[in-house]
Formats: structure tokens, C-alpha cells, sequence
């Protein structure tokens, strides 16, 4: 029995990630903040995004290739960056940079991640993208931009949607701890999942490497805080500026949900635009991620990404009809670790190539660009 028999879709990688998944964990990677309202509308807007299928189209096989950022990508597709992704499932940060060194995708490394760019330098190929939550000391900042960019990290994606920590009810209630320790409590929750305990055995408690770095003391934060809250700042518009400055790459803001910020930052000189709400896990009270990209779209002419609520190749589909030249997913990648340890992402990126060569032979979209002139209906 192949593994495309046994988990067909993202949902059955989901469902089993969450039986090999400590729950203090799984509230971390699931969760959202407020009732979880942005999370859900993620879901509902884009289950209102409708096609025209098509008839009489022959046979042909779609090419889902694309070309972003002066690069060509064999699918629109990428890893985004998600905090902590070792406490997730261990050496998740190496697994995930393997596998998009091997399928000619990106791979996003958060500035929170458990693993720091020399780590994965080996690792990454040609596909690194860092991303930064922006430091308040300059030297720091300076200090950062040159480890990325030794370790082989070319493309910078600077997260500005986190101006504060969201409250996280849910993760709170889970009972994760920054520095992460295994309580009593949570200790009974390992002990019932003994594939991630063996590899946090193996790779050690996770912490935040990279930013433990530059930290000279720690004290103790709420459990949606960490210690990159003692050292970043809330970017302003000049910020960006001397960001730009500071990095000869491609720059991405990632985080941008209104047409004005979009035609402000095309002004700043900025090379693409990441569309997204955090899913959810910043602000209860903002639209869907797919609402807001066409008004993106209109505003102006950068690359646009888009994340926030991505389950299959039909919402790859969805977003890139809908303006969106890119996709990422982060928890979807994760559900696969979960699922399957380290051949999980490589199947889960084969669950989405075959979801968009089906949906796309039913639309009679030969190319990514065809997609547009199928839509039906729109959420706004």
C-alpha cells in the first residue's frame, strides 16, 4: 500500500500528526488566537472562490512551473517559516531544507527557528530564504544579515505583521513555556507520543539558537513570548528603508493585507509582497487572506505572494487565479513531519502536484496563467 493510499489528502497527514504530536505541541502548531474567527473566515473565503470548468479540451499535461523572483520553480509552491519548528517535530528545520534543496523549492528559515543558518547551510542549496523579525540594535541587525547571507540564504522576507505577541488563548492553555521544558504535565503528553520523544531525546530540548545568540540574559515570558521579544522592535517605514539598504537580495514584506501599504512599499523599492494574516494567529478581527489579495493585486505590479488557510492544490489553484504569483505553506509541512517524519514533506508536495494537475485537467488550464480566465466567483 503506496502512501498516497494511505493519506490521500493534507487532512489524513493532519489527523495522524496529531496522534504522534505531544497536545502541548499541537496547541502551539493548530492553534490561533481570539475564538479562532480569522482562522475559520481563512477557510470560508475560500471555499467561495468558484470555477468555470471546462469541456472539449483534448489531452495535455498542465505545467505547473513557474518563474519568481528571477528564478524558475517547478511549482508554485514553497515552505514558509514557522517559529520553533524543532519543538514541532525534531530536526524538522533539516528535513524541511532537504527537501527543498532536492525539489527546487524555497525553504523559509525563521528568525525563530531552532536552527540557525550555519546549520543549515549544508542543507539548504540553492533555496534559502531567511526570515526576519527585525532587531532593534543595529549591530544585531547587521550581525544577522551576514550570517544569512554566508550560509546561502539569498532572498530576506521581513515578517511586519508582529508588532506586538498575539495572546494565543488556546497555545496558553496547552501549557507551552518559553524556554520550552518538559513540566510534569507535559511530560505525560511526551510520554504518550514516543517517535517525537526519541528525537527531542536525540536533538535536546529546543531552544532558539539563533536569537539566543545575541541574548545576554533571559528572564521568564508568557508562553506566546520568547526571547526575540527582548530583542526585536516594531518596524516603521524607515526601518524598511535602511533594511533595503542593508540587503543587496531580493527584500519581501511579509504580512501585507491593504492595497495602500502595497503601493507604499512598491515606492520603498521592496521586490515582492507575501499577502497573509498570519493565519490567523496575530489579530482575530481581520478578513481572509484571499479576500484581501485581489485589492493587493490591483494596488501594484510587484510578485505577490500568498498563505493563510491553504489545504490543497485547489487552493493553490484559488490563489494564484486570484492574483497571487506564489504559495506558501507552514503548517501543512509540519502535519507532514508529524505524520511521517522525514518523508513526509516530499509527500505532501506530491499530494498538492497531483491535486493541481486534477483540478487544472478539469479547467483546461495548460499554464498558471490560464487560471484567471477561469474563475466563476470571487469572495468580495
Amino acid at each position: 500500500m503506496t502512501l498516497h493510499n494511505r493519506y490521500p489528502a493534507i487532512c489524513d497527514l493532519k489527523s495522524r500528526a496529531r496522534r504522534r504530536i505531544p497536545h502541548f505541541v499541537w496547541e502551539y502548531l493548530d492553534s490561533a488566537t481570539g475564538n479562532e474567527a480569522t482562522q475559520a473566515r481563512n477557510r470560508t473565503a475560500l471555499d467561495k472562490v468558484l470555477f468555470h470548468p471546462s469541456i472539449l479540451h483534448g489531452e495535455f499535461t498542465p505545467d505547473l512551473s513557474t518563474t519568481f523572483l528571477s528564478k524558475t520553480y517547478p511549482l508554485p509552491i514553497g515552505i514558509a517559516p514557522v517559529g520553533m519548528s524543532g519543538l514541532i517535530w525534531p530536526e524538522a528545520e533539516t528535513f524541511l531544507a532537504q527537501t527543498a534543496a532536492k525539489e527546487g523549492i524555497p525553504y523559509g528559515l525563521s528568525t525563530v527557528a531552532t536552527q540557525t543558518p550555519e546549520d543549515l547551510a549544508p542543507h539548504i542549496g540553492d533555496q534559502g530564504w531567511f526570515q526576519i523579525y527585525p532587531p532593534r540594535d543595529a549591530d544585531i541587525r547587521a550581525d544577522m544579515l551576514k550570517r544569512a547571507k554566508d550560509a546561502g540564504f539569498h532572498t530576506l522576507v521581513m515578517t511586519v505583521d508582529v508588532p506586538v505577541a498575539s495572546r494565543r488563548e488556546r497555545q496558553t492553555r496547552g501549557g507551552l513555556q518559553q524556554p520550552p521544558r518538559l513540566t510534569p504535565r507535559l511530560a505525560i503528553q511526551a510520554a504518550q507520543c514516543p517517535a517525537w520523544l526519541m528525537g527531542i531525546r536525540k536533538t535536546g530540548m529546543p531552544r532558539m539558537k539563533l536569537m539566543d545568540s545575541y541574548a545576554s540574559q533571559q528572564s521568564a515570558l508568557p508562553s506566546t513570548q520568547h526571547v526575540g521579544y527582548l530583542l526585536r522592535t516594531s518596524p516603521d517605514w524607515d526601518y524598511v528603508q535602511k533594511l533595503r539598504d542593508a540587503w543587496d537580495g531580493p527584500l519581501i514584506i511579509k504580512g501585507v493585507s491593504r492595497a495602500q501599504d502595497a503601493t507604499a512599499l512598491e515606492k520603498e523599492g521592496v521586490d515582492a509582497l507575501w499577502v497573509s494574516n498570519h493565519a490567523g494567529r496575530q489579530f482575530d478581527g481581520g478578513l481572509a487572506t484571499i479576500e484581501t489579495l485581489p485589492e493587493v493585486r490591483a494596488a501594484t505590479s510587484l510578485p505577490l505572494i500568498m498563505d493563510s488557510g491553504i489545504e490543497g492544490g485547489l487552493d493553490v489553484i484559488r490563489a494564484i487565479a486570484s492574483g497571487a504569483d506564489f504559495v506558501m505553506l507552514g503548517r501543512a509541512f509540519h502535519y507532514s513531519l508529524g505524520a511521517l517524519g522525514a518523508v513526509g514533506p516530499a509527500h505532501l508536495l506530491d499530494i498538492l502536484r497531483q491535486d493541481m494537475i486534477a483540478n487544472m485537467g478539469q479547467l483546461g488550464a495548460k499554464t498558471l496563467k490560464d487560471l484567471k480566465n477561469q474563475l466563476a466567483a470571487s469572495p468580495r
